[in-house]
């Protein structure tokens, strides 16, 4: 079975009376696991495939971008770790959605590699207040500063987005709709 086959958590519903924290943290897992569904029992090459002309969207592409996605925000600004992009062009400019060749297993381990760790510094993380900066580029307001609540709010939002993405891609891929 695919690394991407793999229920990477089990796909619960948020937690609907919990506190804030728990709340957030519960549906960003939700929607964590929503994309392994998207992207589950497909082969390389749907994955790879860019079915919404002229979109370069790929589910393949969609999850090296997730993964980096996770690497900054929780690794770069929140944990101040300073690590580089996993999938970057000589220039420095980002290739996640360049797929032609890129391999499924990696991409998925990577991933669940950044989740994990994301799930570790949120837990070690006190308060939803804690903030932390984005190196090298203010916020549209000129600060480049992110509580823990904006950037598990931005997570929620960054993934819902891209699960309706993949809902198409997969559509178009083989029928398959809905949840």
């Amino acid at each position: 079975m695919d690394a991407y086959d793999r229920a990477d958590a089990a796909r619960t519903e948020p937690l609907r009376t919990a506190d804030e924290r728990a709340t957030l943290v519960t549906f960003l897992d939700h929607q964590r696991a929503t994309f392994v569904m998207k992207c589950a029992g497909l082969t390389t090459e749907q994955l790879r495939a860019r079915p919404l002309a002229p979109s370069d969207l790929s589910l393949l592409g969609l999850a090296r971008h997730l993964a980096e996605v996770e690497r900054g925000w929780f690794r770069n600004v929140l944990a101040d770790e300073a690590v580089p992009g996993y999938w970057k062009r000589p220039d420095g400019s980002f290739s996640e959605f360049d797929v032609e060749d890129a391999d499924p297993e990696e991409a998925f381990a990577v991933w669940r590699g950044e989740c994990e760790h994301a799930r570790q510094l949120v837990s070690a993380t006190e308060s939803l207040d804690f903030v932390g900066h984005y190196r090298g580029s203010a916020g549209a307001d000129g600060d480049d500063a992110y509580s823990l609540r904006w950037i598990l709010t931005h997570m929620i939002e960054e993934y819902a987005r891209h699960n309706g993405h993949a809902d198409l891609l997969r559509e178009h891929l083989d029928g398959r709709t809905g949840e």
